[in-house]
């Protein structure tokens, strides 16, 4: 019986098959989508997971990885039964070689662990997550996160410098020298970033550490309408040798969090829209950063902080949607890209699609700025009512933007992943996950859409 052999390769206490104790593992965080498994399986090294999904292999039993279980696409639940293989385990932070600037962490670490084991070193990590403290290095590579500050670094790919990882057959494969020049053939470990688990499973990888610059300043700065503060934010990016992040949130999202979360509102009148600049340097940029917002236009107000429990509290007001919004119950959250000239008519309007399909429902709006990103939540709508979602993706895509700009496909999106890629892209990556996984049981749910 695989189950009995599958204990014997990780030990009985980790075969979970208790309903009662599988129940956290298969709902998502939102609560909106739920699966079911027969067993979870916490392998505790690489080993163990290659001796795991060998077996699995051999009898074709499909199975869903998952790290954190922070997704937000339905890409780490067993919506189909699969077995889940759960790598929370695997949580291994290496010595960090100051050096080379690097660190290797298992898949299960959590990205607030990397972020620790930097610091300690005198330096940092260039990814951040509001789910820090959950959201596991391995889940973040497979679906590429971006985080609050690709502006300045860039997204998981660019921080991967070498990768571990088990194919569905077992053979690990393994390429953690972490050398910054190295033309050695196909870039296996960018390709599985973003794969979503569906051509191997990530159990390990080597990361490049940036500079910590420990002098920050946080500013929130209030203007009337989106136009004005996308202008604002345009000027910021351009001018501000410092800056690491730019988001975008508005009135409605920001009185939501005030009262949901019991946060002191920021202001005491009310303003149509919010952005929040983070500078982060050798030296203090509190200077820097007012000069270039003395010369922003339309400015109504702004709070600046340089100290951690203020900037910590500017943050919680940008920080806090999700948590706000779930208050109002399981939400559909679709993170967009938009092309520069389209972000602004697109926050005015998306509404209005949304409405067009579901007129009880409503729209709560917050992104990153800086790189056209924008997370549209819905609430009021039940779970599997998916015409407001086809709306706003379709309408994304007619705008020349992407359907997904770092939470993945997942199994949410991939009746839709035709809107961004052409047949023939479909039919390479089918052709990709044919030759690393010919029995398609890793995540088959997810990513690829069925062949027509």
């Amino acid at each position: 019986m695989l189950l009995d052999e599958l204990r014997a390769v990780v030990g009985a206490d980790h075969v979970l098959t208790d309903p009662e104790v599988t129940a956290g593992y298969v709902r998502d965080w939102t609560g909106r989508y739920v699966g079911h498994t027969p067993a979870v399986v916490r392998p505790a090294d690489t080993a163990e997971v290659a001796a795991v999904l060998r077996r699995c292999h051999e009898r074709g039993v499909a199975v869903t990885v998952q790290g954190g279980n922070t997704g937000l696409v339905a890409g780490g639940v067993p919506l189909g039964g699969e077995l889940l293989l759960s790598l929370r385990r695997l949580d291994r932070v290496e010595p960090v070689d100051v050096a080379a600037g690097q660190l290797t962490a298992g898949a299960g670490a959590s990205l607030a662990a990397v972020q620790a084991a930097a610091r300690a070193a005198g330096l940092s990590f260039g990814v951040d997550l509001g789910a820090r403290d959950s959201a596991t290095i391995g889940g973040m590579a497979a679906t590429n996160a971006g985080g609050l500050h690709l502006l300045r670094y860039g997204g998981m790919r660019e921080q991967v410098l070498g990768y571990e990882a088990v194919l569905a057959d077992g053979r690990v494969l393994r390429h953690l020298d972490g050398l910054l020049k190295d033309n050695t053939g196909y870039d296996l470990g960018r390709l599985l970033c973003g794969s979503e688990g569906t051509l191997a499973v990530i159990t390990a990888l080597r990361l490049r550490l940036v500079p910590l610059l420990d002098a920050k300043v946080v500013a929130l700065l209030a203007f009337d309408d989106v136009d004005t503060a996308l202008a604002a934010a345009t000027t910021l990016r351009r001018d501000l040798a410092s800056v690491e992040a730019i988001e975008l949130f508005f009135a409605d999202g920001l009185e939501l969090v005030t009262s949901a979360l019991h946060v002191a509102k920021p202001f005491p009148v009310r303003h149509g829209c919010f952005v929040l600049v983070e500078c982060a340097a050798r030296r203090d940029p509190t200077d820097e950063l007012a000069e270039v917002v003395e010369r922003l236009d339309g400015l109504r107000d702004a709070a600046v902080a340089s100290e951690p429990g203020p900037r910590a509290a500017l943050w919680r007001l940008r920080e806090g949607h999700s948590e706000a919004i779930n208050t109002l119950g399981a939400p559909h959250k679709l993170d967009v890209t938009l092309p520069a000239a389209q972000l602004g008519p697109f926050t005015r309007t998306v509404g209005d699609v949304i409405a067009a399909q579901a007129p009880r429902a409503r729209t709560w709006l917050f992104g990153h700025a800086a790189d056209g990103n924008i997370h549209v939540n819905i609430t009021g709508l039940a779970p599997d009512d998916e015409r407001a979602d086809d709306a706003v993706l379709r309408y994304v895509a007619s705008l020349g933007g992407s359907i997904s700009a770092e939470h993945g496909i997942g199994t949410a999106k991939r009746a839709h992943l035709h809107l961004n890629r052409s047949d023939a892209e479909l039919a390479v990556f089918r052709a990709v996950k044919a030759a690393l996984d010919p029995k398609g049981v890793l995540n088959p749910a997810v990513l690829l859409p069925p062949p027509a």
